[in-house]
């Protein structure tokens, strides 16, 4: 199954960002509770040491990004871990409560683009569940702009592109039915947009399937790196790992020199 660019609601311009948030929130919350990311805290740990950085910048964070439920393990590995929360359209009132969850985060307020990251933020670059929403021109870009910075990258995906993947996101309705009440901070407009007016469980059912469309196979990821300039100078790692169900997808870089 080829590559396949469909719209996603998150992406859009014209989606009210509030729905966006209710969205982003959702994700955050099943990855930080169910502990989908706990088996790549090795190649997490292993990626901040080769850099020499105990330092994260994460990039698309969405509603806080998936490095909260693994925050605790990193933390006995690497003392004096910060992570920076980012994202294109960020969810300030999400970052906002990690911040509070978890005294080693902090939050850029304005908009960082993945493919042009601000030269003062500096870190390994983490990318969670984000990677599939850039076309391969904007995904070389977001790649070639960490060799550029010599920065090291770690991306990791929670989906395939393959049928297990894209009908196991069938049931994601019914998952956005049962986490809503759970999920914090408590928002009023939360709840009505989920049961009376159900345009968050119709959005994370659309683009969670697209997701699983967008994603790139392990052979695309090393096809944009081999296209890169300077990657030479990278020690590139594209690989799968189990987390129940799931098969992770992650690609690492880190600057030989």
């Amino acid at each position: 199954m080829g590559r396949i660019h469909l719209f996603e609601f998150e992406d859009q311009n014209w989606f009210p960002s509030f729905l966006r948030s209710y969205l982003t929130d959702f994700l955050q919350f099943l990855s930080n509770k169910s502990g989908m990311y706990k088996p790549i805290i090795p190649i997490l740990v292993g990626s901040l040491r080769k850099n020499h950085t105990d330092t994260i910048i994460d990039l698309g964070s969405g509603g806080g990004g998936g490095l909260l439920g693994l925050n605790r393990e990193l933390k006995k590995m690497i003392p004096d871990l910060k992570i920076i929360l980012t994202d294109y359209y960020p969810n300030l009132t999400a970052f906002e409560h990690t911040k509070k969850l978890a005294d080693n985060f902090d939050y850029e307020v304005k908009s960082v683009d993945a493919r042009n990251v601000p030269s003062e933020l500096k870190g390994l670059r983490t990318q969670f569940l984000s990677f599939h929403h850039f076309k391969p021109i904007d995904a070389k870009l977001i790649l070639q702009n960490a060799i550029d910075a010599n920065s090291g990258i770690a991306i990791f995906e929670a989906q395939e592109r393959s049928l297990p993947s894209i009908t196991a996101m069938l049931f994601s309705p019914v998952t956005v039915l049962l986490a809503t009440p759970f999920i914090a901070p408590f928002k009023l407009n939360r709840i009505i947009f989920t049961y009376l007016i159900p345009i968050v469980p119709i959005c994370v059912l659309w683009d969670g399937v697209v997701s699983s469309l967008r994603t790139y196979s392990q052979k695309e990821m090393e096809k944009l790196i081999s296209e890169l300039d300077g990657s030479e100078k990278y020690n590139w790692k594209v690989g799968k790992i189990n987390s129940g169900p799931l098969k992770l997808l992650y690609l690492t870089g880190t600057a030989k020199y």
